[in-house]
């Protein structure tokens, strides 16, 4: 059984601060003590869950920080962002429109992001080597049905470079990075840009993301639901009510239910255009819940209504949606949709990558697509993100000593061993 997430009353850091002491310890951090499925102690080392139990004793570990009131949970995975940064080619997604993820992952708890498309397989080669391979963040890859990718219309437009072979044959290359197939923005009538994509997933045994373009009466949503999708494909943007997700009474499309009983995956893609209170709130209302939710990151959202990643779960937290659920949503759930089950849990063995939460009571406010609010009086904020065991982000210091209990000249407080901020370097044992 894997242990999906965890609120801890109390958490512990440990690590050592004498190396012959280092030598004689079973692990490198602990966290201990927590409460959102049970209370239990969590102990790293070596980039992973080396031992999940009721009490682990510090003396095993090599550094503690307390913690208390805060959640921990498995580091946040989001599916749907635009990461294809840095070609300078304006307007678009395998360009200016994409965003580095490091600036906008960590900071939210955010450990793996798949980018949902922005790249193709004439483009993939590109993408891995600029952004893929430099990143501290786990980015996977939803493979464009387009060979060139997200770059525009000029090119999204074009059916003569839909190609399902070349894409699964990419997609087989690259096993395990690129996660599934994306068909996205297609203005026209035909079914061919979902037929392709389909064939490639299925060429390459991977799910298929769709953004599903243009509302065109020639191929509506609900037949895509309900006969296109196969069990495991996504549909994103679940809450844009740009396709019809409402009908005209306001009820959740007959075939958004049907296509969910046929295993369809449902999942928010907040984005700048694509997340309605209108259509999100009777939606929730009725039962009709995301699987996953996600993003959609890029310029035209990051400033916008959805924000970050917290801000979307903050959302559904606002309407109504327990934590527990909304963790599950934003963790396991997506990491079951891509077939990374090695990440979005805390089981023993699984990569340390962890997110420590702040749930704030108060008033507060949400914004959608079209600059409406829906108030709420719970937010959560980011105080510590490990990534592989070691803190990559650490918003009010929870893992360093105050400067005044420091030797006079101090200089890095970290250590590599369990640091990848500030950290000093690892002294060898002496022989």
């Amino acid at each position: 059984m894997k242990l999906k997430f965890i609120r801890w009353a109390a958490v512990c850091l440990v690590i050592a601060a004498t190396t012959h002491v280092a030598a004689q310890q079973k692990y490198d951090l602990l966290f201990g003590r927590n409460r959102i499925s049970a209370v239990r102690d969590i102990a790293i080392a070596n980039g992973k869950v080396a031992a999940v139990a009721a009490n682990i004793d510090p003396a095993d570990a090599l550094k503690v920080v307390d913690a208390s009131g805060y959640y921990v949970t498995p580091g946040l995975v989001d599916v749907h962002v635009h990461a294809y940064a840095g070609t300078g080619e304006r307007g678009s997604y395998a360009g200016d429109n994409s965003l580095y993820p490091d600036g906008f992952t960590l900071r939210a708890g955010i450990t793996t992001v798949v980018d949902a498309g922005s790249s193709g397989w004439r483009t993939f080669g590109d993408f891995k080597d600029r952004i893929i391979d430099r990143s501290r963040t786990r980015i996977l890859a939803f493979l464009n049905i387009v060979g060139q990718g997200m770059r525009g219309d000029k090119f999204e437009q074009n059916l003569a470079d839909m190609e399902s072979r070349p894409t699964a044959e990419m997609a087989l290359r690259h096993k395990g990075l690129i996660v599934g197939i994306k068909t996205a923005h297609y203005a026209g009538p035909e079914w061919a840009p979902v037929e392709r994509a389909v064939e490639a997933g299925t060429q390459a045994n991977l799910p298929v993301m769709v953004d599903f373009g243009a509302n065109r009466p020639e191929r509506p949503m609900s037949e895509l639901v309900t006969k296109k999708l196969r069990p495991g494909d996504i549909y994103t943007h679940a809450y844009s009510g740009l396709r019809n997700e409402l009908d005209d009474s306001g009820h959740v499309n007959p075939g958004m239910w049907e296509g969910r009983k046929r295993g369809v995956i449902f999942d928010v893609g907040h984005g700048g255009g694509s997340f309605a209170w209108r259509i999100a709130v009777p939606a929730m209302k009725q039962g009709f819940l995301p699987d996953s939710i996600s993003t959609d990151l890029h310029i035209g959202s990051m400033n916008s209504g959805m924000k970050d990643m917290l801000n979307v779960m903050d959302k559904f937290l606002a309407m109504g949606m327990s934590l527990d659920d909304v963790v599950l949503r934003s963790t396991w759930n997506p990491a079951r949709e891509i077939r990374h089950e090695d990440v979005g849990h805390l089981s023993v063995g699984a990569p340390a990558d962890i997110a420590v939460l702040r749930l704030e009571n108060g008033n507060f406010g949400f914004v959608d697509m079209y600059g409406a609010r829906l108030r709420g009086t719970q937010k959560l904020t980011c105080e510590l993100t490990l990534r592989d065991g070691k803190v990559v982000y650490d918003l009010n210091g929870m893992t360093r000593p105050d400067w005044n209990t420091l030797p006079p000249g101090y200089r890095q407080t970290g250590d590599a061993r369990w640091d990848a901020v500030t950290p000093a370097p690892v002294r060898q044992p002496r022989q």
